[in-house]
């Protein structure tokens, strides 16, 4: 039977229970037991559950699965106190990790495997937080359009050279923030706020949908370029859909800043919780996911990078190139948001 139990966060609701397979009452979420760990997810990737299944198969130890957006997980975090059952957080983006963080929601943790596994910019130094793979943000474009040698930097976007030429989504999600917040790392405050002003300047429309809505967008030429996180490309070219393998053969992907800092990279990636009541093995739990058959299921499966050296990429992901990425520290990014939020609202980035 499967051992992994899933609840759902929406909303105001109360958490419903929905089992992969067959909900049993004594697969509810456990506390003080050592043979779970009770993971409260903002991956919503339903292939991340065959990694939750072969933990499971291998330790014997449960996956309880609460699923939610980051804000929730962590108001519900909160709301449950010392008594919350969550041992692992698991979220996408370093601005979610670090306000976790911010909140007191993570306990530091030493683990040599995980210290030698994850590179130390994707982890935040005491240990509360550990980076499990990598999504690069990258230029897209459309390859009737635009020839990839006119393109260079993040900061060139704001030339009047692509006046009506851009489209990105808005600027209250996480990844946007994280971008500008490496900015602001690298160029300061202000510039990165005068770039804002005049990269807004020249977007194509208002900002809306999400990354695979930019791409799609793109190759219908409403915009020549957009800004997005690589692994909705591979995506929509591995689609069952010719209509959407289509869109993905129009679009060309370009890494920003080769020439000097390198092009954004971000991080979904997890942490104990601090009243963890299982705390060995929501350990164990996030070092199995360093390892290498788990990186190359988080690689092949949902066209991620992955964080641990040697784990071949997805192919068509690998197809885009090699290249060099920024190595700011990820912490850096959550420590930056609320500049970035604040920057990116003054120069008109709704």
């Amino acid at each position: 039977m499967n051992k992994i139990s899933r609840r759902v966060l929406l909303g105001s609701i109360p958490v419903g229970i929905i089992a992969l397979t067959t909900y049993r009452p004594e697969d509810s979420i456990a506390q003080n037991a050592s043979g779970v760990v009770n993971l409260y997810s903002a991956r919503h990737y339903d292939t991340d559950n065959i990694i939750y299944q072969a933990f499971t198969k291998k330790t014997g130890i449960k996956v309880n699965l609460v699923e939610a957006d980051a804000a929730k997980l962590i108001e519900r975090i909160k709301s449950e106190g010392r008594n919350s059952p969550a041992d692992v957080i698991l979220t996408v983006d370093a601005g979610n990790l670090y306000r976790a963080q911010a909140e007191g929601l993570l306990q530091p943790v030493k683990s040599r495997l995980l210290e030698t596994r994850i590179p130390s910019n994707l982890r935040e130094p005491s240990g509360l937080w550990f980076g499990l793979t990598k999504r690069a943000r990258v230029i897209m474009f459309n390859k009737d359009k635009v020839n990839p040698a006119t393109l260079s930097t993040y900061e060139d976007l704001a030339s009047p050279r692509w006046r009506g030429k851009v489209i990105t989504r808005s600027s209250t999600h996480v990844y946007n923030q994280s971008l500008v917040a490496s900015m602001v790392a690298s160029n300061g405050v202000k510039k990165s706020e005068d770039w804002i002003k005049r990269f807004v300047a020249n977007f194509a429309r208002p900002p809306e949908g999400n990354d695979t809505a930019q791409i799609r967008a793109v190759a219908a030429g409403v915009a020549d370029l957009a800004v997005v996180n690589t692994y909705y490309l591979p995506r929509l070219a591995k689609s069952n859909k010719p209509e959407d393998r289509q869109v993905a053969a129009k679009i060309g992907v370009f890494f920003p800043n080769q020439n000097n800092r390198g092009t954004h990279i971000n991080i979904s990636g997890a942490g104990v919780a601090k009243n963890a009541p299982n705390r060995a093995a929501a350990i164990k739990f996030i070092e199995y996911l360093t390892e290498y058959e788990s990186q190359r299921i988080f690689a092949s499966n949902n066209n991620e990078y992955p964080v641990l050296r040697g784990v071949p990429l997805d192919p068509i992901l690998g197809s885009y190139g090699q290249f060099k990425e920024d190595e700011v520290s990820a912490v850096e990014l959550g420590r930056n948001n609320k500049t970035a939020i604040q920057i990116m609202d003054r120069g008109g980035w709704r």
